[in-house]
């Protein structure tokens, strides 16, 4: 394969990904004219349209989609013949990782030390958000992996389980009582602190209260897990947090965990990613952090951490 054409393949690839002219060419760092040229070459070569576009719809062609699984396989297959003849402290990506604050606080700091100890010749991007927005910059290619609560359900993502976390309500000892046993009634009878709505802990504390009011009326929002601990602290209300992240607040005695009759669900985290041509280490560090997790969980205590062994 020429260099051109090379690039004429990967462009087809991330296009097909992107869905978006200019994002596909911000992406590659070139311009949305060079884009629709290294299109045309790639569909003169081949003799056929790859993609159809109505106004703002972008559809890949039945010959698009034919194109796009052989054309990956063909770039997949060369990327993984570079690796096997580069040093890996010779290769120089930049690898932009996206991760929720649940796993900054845990498990995060382990895998980029792995990552830096492995491919010391890369710079490595990390990027704390929401759920909800570190998927959409996974699908504007802005992020090579996400670490986060939903995965990403569009067509050539891969995505699976890492570990999950188990939840517990705390407070400041100012609110909670250490050894009552509060009924839900009563925990919703104080101020709550939540993650905001519409967020995937918010839809599972919105049906934990059998009267919705409740969120209505005390409810405090924040998308920053250390946020939603600080206030805690201060005693502006109780939240539903990972125990294993305010493990050290709870043995100081600065958080109290509620005693309730109603256990509240795990949260689970899914990493996702799209394996794309030049993006040459995302499936080795998609592995080094199942790997990672997976080390995390086995020290920790098993009723706060633990993985699926058959979740995929």
């Amino acid at each position: 394969m020429s260099a051109m054409k090379l690039a004429n393949l990967e462009t087809f690839v991330h296009l097909a990904r992107l869905r978006h002219f200019g994002r596909t060419a911000k992406h590659l760092n070139t311009t949305q004219p060079a884009i629709s040229s290294r299109l045309a070459a790639l569909e003169r070569e081949l003799g056929v349209q790859l993609i159809d576009r109505e106004g703002r719809e972008f559809h890949l062609t039945p010959a698009g989609h034919e194109a796009l699984r052989v054309i990956k396989k063909m770039l997949t297959d060369f990327d993984n013949l570079k690796l096997g003849f580069t040093d890996p402290e010779s290769i120089p990506v930049t690898l932009r990782i996206g991760a929720i604050d649940a796993i900054v606080q845990t498990w995060l700091p382990r895998l980029y030390e792995q990552l830096r100890q492995t491919y010391p010749g890369s710079q490595i991007e990390i990027v704390t958000d929401s759920t909800f927005s570190l998927n959409q910059h996974l699908k504007s290619g802005e992020l090579d992996i996400a670490f986060c609560l939903d995965p990403v359900l569009e067509e050539g993502y891969r995505s699976f389980v890492v570990c999950s976390y188990a939840m517990a309500w705390v407070g400041s000892p100012k609110l909670v009582e250490r050894d009552q046993l509060y009924s839900v009634a009563e925990l919703g009878a104080m101020p709550l602190i939540t993650f905001p709505r519409g967020s995937p802990p918010y839809r599972m504390i919105a049906p934990y209260f059998q009267d919705e009011s409740v969120l209505a009326s005390q409810l405090s929002n924040s998308n920053s897990l250390p946020t939603m601990i600080r206030l805690a602290l201060d005693g502006f209300g109780v939240a539903a947090i990972p125990t294993i992240v305010v493990q050290r607040e709870l043995a100081s005695g600065e958080l109290v965990q509620v005693q309730i009759n109603k256990p509240f669900p795990p949260l689970t985290f899914i990493a996702s990613y799209c394996p794309v041509p030049g993006s040459l280490l995302t499936e080795r560090v998609a592995e080094l952090a199942r790997r990672t997790a997976a080390d995390f969980c086995a020290a920790a205590n098993p009723s706060l951490a633990w993985i699926d062994r058959g979740g995929q």
